[in-house]
């Protein structure tokens, strides 16, 4: 029998079979995919072949993976030099961010676009709690969301608390198996309490002292959305560690750079301090968003630490 994983929380899982039944499930030995060493052998969204064990309880052992269509990789929370797979067979990836208790950073988002685009995920960012800002965070607002729409990244501004901006968002997300992502306090679950108005999920106070908001979600978890498709709720993150990708692969990631690196005089330019950089040209021009491109020379640099 199959079914579709919709939660994980590490030993057990929750599947859904194909006649809508939920079951508890367990793995059956050491399950391994795609040779990847990750924490989380069986991920949210992932296709499984399961047995039946306890049919009055609604118990299974799930004994096989299907074969994923894409998967979000990120560092362990835990063990920096393993894996943590985030979620499988993903239409598109939603970063909520804030620019407003908490504040967001340029980085945060830039780190999980490049993640989206090494996993061939279309990402889009969502800015919540449009209602606290001030003139101040709404041109800040302006500005990123030129700079990431001329790259080609959608943007959406929203208010969960006034449930504003929603028709365009769940637009986007109709029919399709979205991830949502972001940290903790910027509203994932007031978004999801709107999105999903029959469950009530835990949502969390931000932390005066600090302006950061407490975990709310412990494991991934996938809900089916009423006007069709679904959405993966995911822990908050205060980081986002990339896994398997070398210095000169980041500016691939970069849209805006990577249609100019051939341009570039060296193979293996960085972008740095290389004579006849494109790049650099392309900033110095203000082709390339100069915010965008100290993102880059960050991500690069923070992949010679050992732990980022």
């Amino acid at each position: 029998m199959e079914a579709v994983v919709y939660k994980s929380t590490g030993s057990w899982y929750s599947i859904k079979d194909a006649q809508q039944q939920f079951w508890k499930a367990r793995t059956k030995g050491a399950l391994k995919i795609d040779d990847i060493t990750s924490t989380n052998p069986v991920a949210v969204g992932d296709m499984v072949e399961f047995e039946v064990e306890n049919e009055a309880i609604h118990t299974a052992v799930i004994h096989a993976i299907a074969q994923r269509n894409n998967y979000i990789n990120r560092q362990s929370p835990r063990h920096k030099h393993q894996h943590h797979i985030v979620a499988a067979n993903i239409d598109q990836s939603v970063l909520v961010a804030t620019l407003k208790e908490p504040r967001t950073s340029q980085g945060f988002i830039d780190r999980f676009l490049v993640a989206s685009e090494m996993y061939h995920v279309p990402p889009i960012i969502v800015f919540n709690k449009s209602d606290l800002y001030k003139q101040k965070e709404l041109d800040r607002f302006a500005h990123w969301q030129k700079m990431y729409e001329t790259v080609g990244y959608k943007t959406f501004l929203i208010s969960a608390t006034k449930q504003e901006g929603f028709e365009a968002l769940s637009s986007v997300l109709k029919n399709k198996t979205s991830l949502l992502s972001g940290h903790s306090g910027v509203g994932k679950s007031s978004i999801l309490n709107v999105l999903l108005p029959e469950q009530v999920l835990k949502t969390g106070e931000i932390s005066g002292w600090s302006g950061k908001g407490q975990h709310t979600t412990t494991f991934a978890e996938m809900f089916d959305l009423s006007f069709g498709g679904r959405i993966i709720d995911t822990p908050g993150m205060k980081e986002f560690g990339l896994v398997d990708i070398e210095k000169q692969e980041v500016s691939h990631y970069f849209p805006e750079m990577k249609n100019r690196i051939q341009a570039c005089q060296f193979n293996n330019c960085l972008h740095f301090h290389e004579p006849g950089c494109a790049i650099k040209e392309a900033v110095a021009n203000g082709e390339i968003e100069e915010d965008r491109y100290v993102s880059y020379v960050n991500i690069v640099e923070s992949l010679g630490e050992k732990e980022y």
